[in-house]
């Protein structure tokens, strides 16, 4: 079992460093099967690309996807005390009894693509503190969110997704975004949950008066999800970066999840080379941060709901690509002329 061993956010980063990078040869090989395949050259467009992309992480250049494994984290914010979410905070520890009981749309997306579901509550009757008041963390509680993140992960998956449960972590993401990439509240701030015209315009003021507050989280990644961040990004962080110590590609999800990635690219370039994007958010920042990311989404289907549940539907997406990477025959093994 590959448990977290970093006690500090300075040993958390020099971990980051040395994580292992995708292989050459692997794809290599990938690509040079998928050139052989009965089908006229680039015919499956991003089709192709994710099935070299997996198996330069999966280790086989013919690869299958049959243990997935999705985790939702669920956390609660001081920051809705000031009004930023149109659902009261209860929510959120009613909504992992629905994971739970196997209720919500996650559970039926997991269902769907075979994808073990876990759900993990990150001290919801503790909530974070608000960051227009103080950071939201202390160094000591963001390392043990990063730390349930990175155990989180079961080694045996051969595909990760991270999902969320938090009221108000639209609020924490659109903080983060703005912190790394600067701009105004504005233009990252969206309406979460459904908050009204005048909500926005709260969230708005929330935003900036969190980047006043907490000045250290300003292009700083990992300082941005201390300060700004909430339990649930905490362990979204560190379980991509766990996955990415076993090898594992992940599919991100929405605008929360995209943010919490967003902390381990801003603190190490190249962080997220295990990764694509599930979809594209209704939330309307999503679209700049994918693009601030470099990443195109597989899907855009306008869904706006997290748990996970866009970047699960997208793993059936990269379970067809890899299906006709492995499972096609070649021209010499159909007797197909290729010329």
């Amino acid at each position: 079992m590959n448990e977290a061993k970093f006690t500090s956010l300075n040993e958390f980063k020099e971990i980051l460093l040395s994580l292992p990078i995708a292989s050459s040869n692997l794809k290599d090989r990938a690509l040079e099967r998928n050139n052989q395949l009965t089908k006229p050259p680039g015919a499956l467009g991003r089709l192709e690309e994710l099935s070299v992309w997996f198996a330069s992480w999966n280790g086989n250049e013919a690869p299958i996807i049959s243990s997935p494994q999705v985790v939702v984290f669920a956390g609660n914010h001081g920051v809705t005390s000031q009004g930023v979410s149109a659902f009261p905070q209860e929510v959120t520890a009613q909504m992992v009894l629905n994971f739970e009981h196997g209720g919500a749309a996650i559970n039926q997306m997991c269902k769907t693509f075979g994808a073990k579901l876990d759900v993990i509550a990150l001290d919801l009757d503790n909530p974070t503190n608000d960051f227009t008041c103080e950071p939201a963390m202390s160094e000591t509680d963001c390392i043990d969110a990063l730390r349930r993140g990175w155990n989180a992960v079961d080694e045996s998956s051969d595909l990760f997704v991270a999902g969320e449960m938090g009221i108000g972590n639209t609020t924490s993401a659109a903080a983060i975004a703005n912190a790394l990439y600067g701009g105004s509240a504005s233009d990252w701030v969206g309406r979460g949950t459904g908050v009204d015209n005048q909500g926005l315009k709260n969230k708005y003021l929330v935003v900036a008066a969190g980047l006043e507050k907490n000045p250290s989280a300003i292009g700083d990644g990992l300082e941005a999800l201390r300060c700004l961040g909430g339990r649930e990004l905490a362990a979204i962080v560190g379980s991509i970066a766990s996955a990415r110590s076993k090898s594992i590609p992940v599919i991100l999800d929405g605008f929360i999840c995209t943010a919490a990635a967003a902390c381990l690219e801003a603190t190490v370039s190249g962080s997220l080379e295990h990764c694509v994007a599930g979809h594209e958010s209704n939330e309307q920042a999503h679209k700049e941060l994918l693009k601030r990311l470099d990443k195109k989404p597989l899907l855009s289907l306008g869904m706006r709901l997290g748990e996970g549940s866009g970047a699960a539907l997208a793993i059936g997406v990269l379970k067809a690509a890899i299906a006709c990477h492995s499972g096609m025959a070649t021209f010499a093994q159909a007797g197909v002329s290729e010329d």
